[in-house]
């Protein structure tokens, strides 16, 4: 995969990776896109171990992904958070408005 990518796999039933770069230059066409990967499922885990870089723009849109799942009724849970996006959570200060979907 090359590096200025994302990549959306489905594990299983409810479980999703995504991989790749989550970044400015990755993000807006992953997220005009977004009617293509969007799960529909009612409980989801989305592991995040193989992104290999995260920034502000990738933080944003986490947590757009995981309010517009919310609004539709399904619950998030994030697997294996980068230390990089753990990082960027609590210097924006929204840690705790995602503790209920992290792990």
């Amino acid at each position: 995969m090359a590096v200025n990518q994302i990549s959306w796999q489905v594990i299983a039933d409810g479980q999703y990776r995504l991989s790749g770069s989550l970044d400015r230059d990755t993000v807006p066409v992953f997220w005009r896109q977004r009617n293509q990967w969007m799960p529909h499922n009612k409980q989801l885990t989305l592991d995040l171990a193989d992104l290999s870089r995260v920034d502000s723009a990738g933080m944003v849109m986490l947590l757009h992904l995981c309010q517009q799942l919310k609004q539709t009724g399904s619950s998030v849970m994030l697997h294996n958070i980068p230390q990089e996006l753990k990082t960027l959570f609590r210097l924006s200060h929204i840690e705790p408005m995602l503790t209920a979907c992290m792990e």
